[in-house]
């Protein structure tokens, strides 16, 4: 019993202090996120080609981008949530000037009709060079899918680089940027409001509102978790030392406390 009591104990401590130590590593990893987002932002020209590995240093920098939205490749990601709501994770591939390859770019967020689930929200599309501003993250969101198999159509459950690369022909980065607000000063054609119908041309001044919400959380690794492991690994150790304590010293104690009461009371009754 006091072997199994020491090991479980020492288990489960060491267990507890891996956990603060996880959280010490998160904690590092988080300081060094925000450290990327206070960076300057990354121009067209920074960014890695096409046939470049991903470079993780690159993840949450901030980005400002010139190009062309190539509107017939656009995606929209079903069943994603945004301030209680669900709907569509509106992805387009952004053509990057002055290169030879493009870019994911998570636009926003709109709305799902409930009466028509095949309907898209309507998006406002500028046509020409636009300069758009964002954050680069390793890939577009993603949501649990049944299947793994290739999907197609403009409605999916999720999108992958690489199949993507090859369904469209374009040279896509090991790269998506989340997009925040576009620039649109820099903005130089008009707009086009993209339904199920086709495209409709609309004013200029419909690119200040595309319909898209981006209130994207920030990135964020996750470190009270590894805190409440540690309290449970920790209260387990002092269940183990209580329980061995109760069994093994005060019940015995208390059972022969009564039990020399009892002989004393008997004592005193014959006598």
């Amino acid at each position: 019993m006091v072997i199994a009591t020491i090991a479980g104990t020492a288990a489960a401590l060491s267990l507890g202090a891996w956990q603060l130590d996880r959280a010490d590593q998160k904690k590092t990893m988080q300081r060094a996120i925000d450290e990327r987002g206070q960076e300057a932002p990354l121009a067209t020209s920074a960014l890695p080609g096409a046939d470049q590995p991903p470079q993780q240093l690159l993840e949450h920098r901030r980005a400002v981008l010139t190009g062309e939205w190539d509107v017939a490749h656009t995606v929209y990601l079903d069943n994603r949530v945004m301030d209680g709501h669900t709907g569509f994770y509106v992805v387009t591939p952004l053509k990057l000037a002055g290169r030879h390859d493009a870019i994911l770019v998570q636009r926003g967020w709109g709305p799902r009709n409930a009466a028509q689930r095949e309907a898209l929200p309507p998006v406002a599309t500028p046509t020409g060079e636009v300069r758009i501003e964002g954050r680069l993250a390793a890939s577009v969101s993603k949501a649990y899918a049944l299947s793994r198999d290739a999907e197609t159509g403009p409605i999916r459950q999720n999108v992958e680089l690489a199949a993507l690369q090859a369904e469209t022909g374009l040279r896509l980065l090991p790269l998506v940027l989340l997009q925040t607000e576009p620039d649109l000063a820099t903005v130089t054609a008009t707009a086009t409001v993209t339904t199920t119908g086709g495209a409709t041309p609309v004013a200029p001044a419909a690119e200040a509102a595309d319909g898209l919400q981006r209130h994207w959380p920030p990135p964020a690794v996750d470190i009270h978790k590894h805190y409440g492991y540690a309290f449970q690994w920790f209260a387990l150790a002092a269940l183990i030392l209580g329980l061995y304590v109760w069994f093994q010293v005060l019940a015995p104690y208390r059972a022969g406390r009564a039990a020399r009461a009892t002989k004393v009371s008997d004592e005193q009754r014959d006598a």
